[in-house]
């Protein structure tokens, strides 16, 4: 049997605590920088979340984590919002922001490109659709779901 990564093991953990609070796990992240492990836990709510409810989500998961004990090194525990930037990951990521500025990134090119920024128009459980605009003109590109390789919400300038 395949061991379990560390982020399949803190979310399970994270989940009913942040929920409890009323909060929406969005990602977990482990990874070394440098010579340490950050342990990177991000959350939110409609109105986005403040630094008593980092606190609060912090204090009971560290707590959780100290008894379960999952991950062999030390590390830094982090939990913060996931900013303006927030990742696009789960089906509800991505209707939610339907109507929003989002940057895809492709495995593979599509329409010979890999990287796409626009207004995400639709989405459904095969592909998204993106209105793009370049050069003062719109175009509407649609990309399959397996092709992307990351998604998130972008500033536009």
């Amino acid at each position: 049997m395949p061991k379990e990564r560390v982020t399949d093991i803190v979310e399970r953990l994270a989940l009913p605590i942040v929920e409890a609070a009323g909060l929406e796990l969005v990602d977990v992240e482990y990874k070394k920088e440098g010579a340490n492990w950050y342990l990177r836990v991000f959350i939110d709510k409609p109105e986005g979340v403040d630094i008593d409810d980092c606190s609060r989500v912090s204090e009971q998961l560290s707590d959780k984590l100290d008894e379960v004990d999952p991950i062999p090194n030390s590390y830094f525990l982090e939990v913060s919002s996931p900013g303006a930037e927030r990742p696009l990951k789960k089906p509800a990521d991505f209707e939610r922001a339907i109507g929003e500025y989002v940057h895809i990134s492709l495995y593979e090119p599509e329409a010979g490109q890999k990287v796409f920024e626009g207004t995400l128009t639709a989405f459904d459980s095969e592909q998204l659709t993106l209105l793009v605009r370049r050069k003062g003109v719109e175009k509407t590109v649609v990309i399959p779901l397996d092709k992307v390789a990351g998604a998130r919400l972008a500033i536009e300038f």
